[in-house]
């Protein structure tokens, strides 16, 4: 994965203060290392796919930050594999939301981006937004609102939650610690981001993941399998005998597991790119179609009636999904 380093047509030249600041915000690629960053190491696809996946999101940061125009975004994006570019997109949410809060530019830069080039990656960018926030040691507060849709824009707490486990696993994810003050919907949508931090710390291992959440308190477990299903159907590494041995494991958990499951299935439908990863995810942990399980997400939205943009209507959002997967595996019976 290498981002192409030609200039588009019409791209602007960069001014000496945004090269200065590129270059303060550039992230070096070698932060995806599993190895440096103690993460479970084992053989197979796994860890070649995961930290490929972050490389992607370390590319799509650095491609933002030093974003031009929108057509020189889109071409840097465009030179990443298919299947990755969702975490490229994902970083470049996280550094326009990052330059926005800096220079007070009230969400500019990232309404740009989920309007322009990023259209079809919404679930990611927002979800890289919750990076930004982190990265600041801010919370995702009502600033965030900004331009963004006002259910998808609770996934940047999903994405504050990612970035506390993978840069603070030996507190977030050893010391199963929770930030202080952080409760109720916030803390569990936060547990959903720390999920899919999970599925990369135990670089895919079906027996590591449920090992390490059972670590965890039994009333935060639900959330984190929820993740673990958003992070195995959309970032993949393991075949279909693993995913069912991680389907076991998640015993009473099953429901959260293909909610998650729903959610990637249908951030990769809006894409159009479903990689065959993403097809076996949606078959073996929701036990339905790609095109199915994202069906659910947005049949439990239009449940919900008008759109209130609270916590509360997101985590509705959620529990409508589980049910619907659970109508499903009733009828299959």
């Amino acid at each position: 994965m290498v981002l192409s380093n030609e200039r588009t047509a019409g791209s602007r030249p960069a001014t000496p203060q945004r090269r200065r600041a590129a270059n303060l915000l550039r992230q070096d690629l070698a932060l995806a290392d599993f190895g440096a960053r103690r993460f479970r190491l084992r053989s197979g696809a796994a860890r070649e796919q995961l930290e490929t996946s972050a490389r992607s999101f370390l590319a799509g940061f650095n491609a933002a930050a030093e974003w031009r125009s929108e057509d020189r975004l889109a071409s840097d994006i465009a030179a990443i594999d298919a299947p990755m570019r969702g975490f490229a997109f994902e970083g470049a949410g996280m550094a326009c939301a990052l330059l926005d809060i800096l220079t007070c530019a009230r969400g500019r830069r990232t309404r740009a981006l989920l309007d322009g080039p990023g259209s079809d990656y919404r679930h990611l960018i927002h979800v890289g937004t919750g990076w930004a926030f982190a990265k600041l040691r801010l919370r995702p507060g009502p600033w965030a609102r900004t331009g963004t849709d006002p259910l998808l824009r609770w996934l940047a707490w999903d994405g504050f939650g990612f970035h506390q486990g993978f840069f603070h696993s030996d507190r977030v994810v050893g010391g199963t610690r929770v930030e202080p003050g952080l409760t109720g919907d916030r803390r569990a949508i936060r547990d959903q981001g720390l999920g899919r931090a999970l599925w990369f710390h135990e670089c895919a291992d079906p027996d590591g993941v449920a090992l390490r959440i059972a670590e965890f308190p039994a009333g935060r477990r639900g959330d984190l399998w929820s993740g673990i299903g958003l992070a195995a159907t959309y970032a993949g590494g393991v075949s279909a005998d693993e995913l069912a041995l991680l389907a076991g494991h998640a015993g009473t958990y099953r429901a959260e597991l293909a909610q998650g499951c729903a959610f990637a299935s249908a951030a990769r439908r809006l894409s159009g790119i479903v990689p065959r990863h993403t097809e076996t995810a949606a078959a073996v942990l929701a036990g339905a179609p790609v095109a199915v399980a994202a069906g659910w997400t947005d049949q439990a939205m239009a449940r919900l009636g008008p759109h209130d943009g609270t916590s509360g209507q997101y985590q509705r959002w959620r529990a409508e999904i589980r049910q619907l997967w659970t109508g499903h595996v009733q009828g299959e019976q």
